[in-house]
């Protein structure tokens, strides 16, 4: 396995500019620290960090925040956002050991991961798929073949991760009506700081963590932070392992009193030694009771991935308190993978191999101005803006049966009998752009003191090139709409309704040889919401319904669409088909005292077909391996007295039984995970006052249970009872 050792270098660069910042720091007069005070208090206006609270998580302790705007650009609290939202701040990562983004989405009110390989896997929310992803509000949203090479990002670099469910349409544009995660990054401090972490844990999996922040000039006028981790992980599996690097660098540059620059970059390289499948069940989809351990693909094998990203920010305050953004973000993915998976043919289970190399580079670029206006005796808010962003992937590779005989026994397999094989790199490829433009406006109106509308609009360009007629499409000025009412009851509750959509483009054709019309999503939404303590504790409760309406419905498969250029012809669709999720989302999140922080949430959610193609689906559950309940628990006490040293916590994560099924006659099948519960436990000890450890307890009771059931020869086992201990020091 090819490594590359990022955390020596970073080391050395961060603790240069730790050294720096403490000698500016210590060089520093009584009437500079004056002047750090209020740059600290100009970038915290300057990045619409609000009034009653701030959005940085970093340093409170805290399992809530006090301002969000990833829903609709506006800076407000979570009561006085009109959706449901999540957030889950630094605290939390640290305390449950979220190492990345998958652990995030594992832990996170109404989200759920659905593994459908050992290194493929997609994020669901209330009945479907999350392809809406941002860094700093910045979307890059994730498709069939981007989500393989946009690898589960590293949570070292960043502050907070908000996530909106439902229909987001107003700031991503297209995608489905699930959700959106927005990752905020890390920022430079004024004061200095530096934190040291090291981990070690079950299956000889190692991390190590460096984060250095502060000052780079006597004024504070200039600051940097660099935040690298690397880990080197072994594994449950009878083969395999992997390596993984991230290093993040970030400035900011007050370029005047009213003006700040901020650039910054990060690298994050996996290389893991993971197959391309799963393991089997049995040809109807009953468990082959196979050790969680097991491993049937090859010692060959392997699936490397890169992610880089160089972004900037302008921000501008002008003295009228309206305020310019400008952001930009570049990424590059790339991904390396050689791999088997199984599969099922008339002399049993076979074993089929592929060799794929993608090119995945991304742009997004978000510009706004936000500010008061008065109308009518009363201050209202208002933010418009403009988007764009273009996708580009180039992906090639090719694939053949691997010769393993004509069996496979999953009890009986050597992973080292088959030899690597070689392939024809130009069997396979695929190349598309993608590109959407966008313009919108947002409103926070203040009709009454108790009581607030939020209303927004968004016009979108989408331009989509195949590189042939039938994968080639556009849409032209889709209008997608935002409403928001919200209504104080008093000083601790509000009720709100919301409505919202989104679209999703769609390549399937008509009679006419027309691409169809993009699917909308719309999200209804009516609630109450609750803020205590000052807004250390949130509360929520939601009742949502989501109609996703448009989609290709397959037509008699006797009527094809004429084709003009093509010999092949292809099956005729109408934008017919309708799918609608209802549910409920509870969530109570923050400080229950002064030692006990606490986030538990509870959705209910059930998707089902009301038109499609086939009758029989009508009614059934849309995808039946969702989960329908969650409930999801963490919590973490400080214990009072002499005993302060110490913390002790947990979680769990619950679900309902699901499955997936498939074929017809004698080959039918159907897969099925009953209900489970997984228990996780922490224990924490302050050393000293700069010296932290942690041992993190997880799937205490070693539950056995199915993490992906993609299919009969593609079913994954979850992680069994394991244990990492850290220990974290801060300067």
């Amino acid at each position: 396995m090819s490594r590359h050792h990022l955390s020596p270098l970073a080391a050395a660069i961060a603790f240069s500019l730790c050294a720096h910042a403490v000698h500016a720091e210590q060089a520093n007069t009584a009437k500079t620290k004056e002047k750090d005070a209020a740059i600290e208090l100009q970038q915290l206006d300057i990045n619409a960090q609000g009034v009653r609270g701030q959005a940085t998580t970093e340093g409170t302790k805290s399992y809530t925040t006090g301002v969000v705007n990833s829903s609709t650009k506006l800076p407000m609290s979570l009561r006085e956002t009109p959706q449901s939202v999540s957030v889950i701040t630094r605290q939390r990562m640290e305390d449950q050991g979220m190492g990345n983004l998958n652990d995030v989405v594992k832990n996170t009110t109404g989200l759920s991961v659905q593994k459908y390989g050992p290194e493929r896997q997609r994020y669901v929310a209330r009945g479907f798929t999350v392809d809406n992803i941002m860094y700093d509000g910045l979307p890059m949203s994730v498709s069939t073949y981007s989500q393989d090479v946009i690898t589960a990002a590293d949570t070292a670099m960043f502050d907070r991760i908000e996530i909106v469910r439902g229909a987001t349409g107003l700031m991503q544009g297209a995608g489905n009506p699930s959700a959106a995660i927005n990752m905020v990054r890390k920022r430079p401090t004024i004061t200095p700081q530096l934190s040291v972490g090291a981990s070690a844990g079950s299956w000889d999996r190692y991390r190590t963590e460096l984060d250095a922040s502060g000052a780079l000039n006597e004024t504070g006028t200039i600051r940097g932070r660099i935040v690298t981790a690397y880990e080197d992980n072994g594994t449950y599996l009878d083969q395999g392992g992997s390596e993984h690097g991230v290093l993040y660098a970030i400035s900011e540059l007050d370029l005047t009193e009213s003006t700040m620059l901020t650039l910054g970059s990060s690298y994050q390289n996996d290389n893991k030694d993971s197959d391309w499948g799963g393991l089997p069940t049995a040809r109807d989809g009953s468990d082959l009771d196979l050790p969680r351990s097991t491993y049937l693909g090859n010692d060959w094998a392997y699936w490397n991935t890169s992610t880089t990203h160089l972004f900037g920010e302008l921000d501008h305050r002008f003295d009228n308190d309206w305020k310019l953004h400008l952001a930009g973000d570049k990424m590059w993915g790339r991904i390396n993978m050689l791999g088997s998976y199984l599969g099922y043919d008339n002399n049993g289970l076979q074993q089929s191999s592929g060799k794929y190399t993608y090119v995945n580079d991304y742009d997004s670029y978000d510009g706004y101005v936000s500010g008061p206006f008065a109308l009518l005796g009363r201050t209202h808010e208002l933010v418009v803006g403009a988007s764009n962003r273009k996708e580009i992937f180039d992906g090639h590779g090719g694939w053949l049966n691997t010769p393993t005989g004509p069996n496979i026994d999953p009890k009986n397999w050597d992973s080292g009998m088959v030899p690597e094989p070689s392939f024809d790199m130009r069997r396979w490829g695929m190349k598309f752009e993608a590109e959407q433009k966008g313009v919108y406006a947002t409103t926070r109106l203040n009709i009454a003191d108790p009581l607030k509308v939020i209303l927004g609009g968004r016009l979108d360009w989408y331009d989509h090139d195949g590189g042939t007629p039938q994968s080639s499409y556009k849409v032209t000025r889709n209008v997608t709409r935002y409403a928001g009412v919200i209504y104080d009851l008093n000083e601790t509750y509000s009720v709100y309704a919301s409505y919202t959509d989104i679209f999703k483009p769609q390549t399937n054709l008509d009679p006419s040889y027309s691409i169809l019309e993009p699917m909308t999503g719309t999200n209804y939404e009516f609630g109450i919401k609750g803020e205590y303590l000052d807004g250390a504790l949130n509360a929520s409760a939601a009742f949502f319904q989501i109609n996703q309406e448009n989609r290709a419905k397959l037509l008699d498969k006797a009527t094809y669409c004429p084709t003009p250029t093509y010999a092949t012809n292809f099956n005729c669709y109408e934008a017919a088909g309708e799918v609608e999720s209802k549910g409920i989302d509870l969530e109570l999140t923050g400080a229950l005292t002064e030692n006990w922080q606490l986030s538990a949430g509870y959705t209910y959610v059930e998707a089902k077909y009301k038109k499609d193609s086939n009758k029989a689906n009508e009614g059934k559950l849309f995808d039946p391996d969702q989960p329908r309940h969650l409930f999801k628990l963490s919590t973490t006490y400080h214990l009072p007295g002499d005993l302060n040293k110490w913390r002790v916590g947990g979680s769990l994560n619950s679900q309902n039984a699901i499955y997936n099924e498939g074929g017809a006659g004698a080959a039918a099948w159907r897969i099925e995970q009953d209900a489970y519960t997984l228990v996780d436990l922490m224990l924490g000890y302050k050393v000293a006052e700069n010296v932290d450890t942690r041992v993190n307890f997880n799937n205490v009771f070693d539950k056995k249970y199915y993490s992906g059931i993609g299919s009969t020869a593609n079913v994954l086992y979850g992680e069994p009872r394991n244990a990492m201990f850290s220990v974290k020091w801060t300067l």
